[in-house]
């Protein structure tokens, strides 16, 4: 059930509620935000130096320039709305997925799979497998 609407700046979150005792749960949530609000900073300061971020059927980033490079590339539209349906979070790993809507009327829904460089609560972003797919 999706019961948890934030207004964020000019975007509109929409996620589930969460039992409030997952560290890593909420990282994936703020990384989402911040790559819908095209916030590279915080990206940056949450991926690790050799990166990879596989976008299926399209290509390969590695390291962290190019994905700083990519995501440069990406901010041409502003999304209004991120909604994530389902945060899953264990060990090393998490997935997040929902729908992204743009204010052109683009709107993509996505699984994007995380490798985290550890277990542990600080462990950053170090591989990230994304499924995209344009739906009207």
């Amino acid at each position: 059930m999706i019961n948890n609407k934030i207004k964020s700046g000019e975007l509109k979150v929409i996620c589930t509620e969460d039992c409030g005792n997952a560290p890593k749960k909420q990282q994936l949530k703020d990384f989402n935000i911040a790559f819908a609000k095209n916030d590279l900073e915080f990206l940056m300061e949450y991926v690790t130096d050799d990166i990879i971020w596989n976008i299926v059927g399209e290509k390969q980033i590695k390291g962290k320039e190019n994905f700083e490079e990519e995501l440069r590339k990406m901010n041409t539209d502003i999304a209004e709305e991120l909604q994530m349906t389902n945060i899953i979070t264990h060990g090393k790993t998490g997935a997040v997925n929902g729908v992204l809507r743009f204010d052109k009327k683009k709107n993509y829904s996505f699984c994007d799979v995380y490798t985290f460089s550890s277990a542990g609560k600080k462990a950053k972003i170090k591989e990230i497998t994304s499924y995209v797919i344009e739906v009207v």
